[in-house]
């Protein structure tokens, strides 16, 4: 990983790494994407026919699932994609090196590590109901940000099926305060006290009204533990519930393709591009490899 000096922190970037996975795979004259998944594409376990090597699809999901370290923009791809490993057909590849041609827009992107002394915690958590058209289990994300720098993350297919939306929003309302109490009793054992309540963002209003109101546990049993264990977190004012707009949900990019807003949603996550001059980069690094695409995008 590098380390590249900014005004407002650090950022951290593989942006070596990320050069080197573009040359193995030789996707270096293909047309950048905008985003890393196709919104037209539905992947399935029985679509089309088996390619003749799935270990070289696991070597390209191992790679991309190493570069999540930095680029949590690649999160759901990479959950998304490591469903089929065991059986990797071709939609499935054809995906993958979507995920190639999206880092090629921008290689040297990497997280912001900001500088802010305030210690203060914020968090998002989204699920998508019924997702997966196989098993239709829902896919829930999350995301934790701490003084204004990302400190955990997370896009995961929940382990059962959610009989409601409200349901599922909940199981990833839970996920995200088990995170957050982590952190603030590892802060506390650090001799540091963070910023309570911590702010939890959620676009339902049905996951937020179960956590406050227990009237609502009696048609809710069968999340009842997840249920007691976020509201035991409220009542003891480690977290505040606040309604967040769809359309201002940052979390969607975990979840779901974010479709053109994209972009302005992971800048937001703390996902930037370093201050160096890409034409420069590239034309250090890849014009002696590929002067097509040298000559074509610059």
């Amino acid at each position: 990983m590098e380390i590249i000096r900014e005004e407002k922190g650090f950022i951290l970037t593989q942006k070596r790494f990320t050069s080197e996975l573009l040359i193995e795979f030789g996707v270096l004259d293909l047309k950048p994407t905008t985003s890393p998944v196709d919104p037209t594409q539905r992947l399935s376990l029985h679509t089309r026919d088996l390619i003749p090597d799935p270990t070289f699809y696991r070597r390209l999901l191992g790679k991309l699932n190493f570069l999540t370290h930095t680029r949590k923009d690649l999160s759901f791809a990479v959950q998304h994609l490591s469903q089929f490993m065991q059986s990797p057909r071709q939609p499935h590849l054809d995906v993958a090196f979507h995920c190639l041609r999206y880092l090629l827009s921008d290689p040297a992107m990497g997280l912001l590590l900001n500088l802010s002394p305030l210690l203060r915690l914020l968090a998002f958590c989204d699920s998508d109901w019924g997702r997966c058209p196989d098993s239709r289990r829902s896919i829930s994300g999350f995301y934790i940000n701490l003084g204004g720098s990302p400190v955990s993350w997370k896009s995961k297919k929940l382990p059962l099926v959610s009989l409601s939306s409200a349901e599922a929003e909940y199981r990833s309302m839970r996920r995200v305060v088990a995170g957050v109490t982590w952190l603030v009793r590892l802060l506390e054992d650090l001799s540091i006290s963070p910023s309570l309540l911590v702010p939890l963002h959620s676009n339902s209003q049905a996951a937020i009204h179960i956590a406050k109101n227990p009237v609502f546990h009696e048609r809710t049993k069968h999340v009842e533990l997840d249920c007691h264990f976020v509201r035991q977190q409220f009542q003891a004012e480690i977290i505040s519930l606040t309604f967040v707009p769809s359309h201002q949900q940052v979390v969607d990019v975990f979840t779901k393709h974010s479709g053109p807003l994209h972009r302005s949603i992971i800048g937001k996550l703390g996902v930037t591009s370093s201050p160096s001059n890409l034409r420069g980069y590239w034309r250090r690094n890849f014009l002696p490899i590929s002067p097509a695409f040298y000559r074509e995008f610059w």
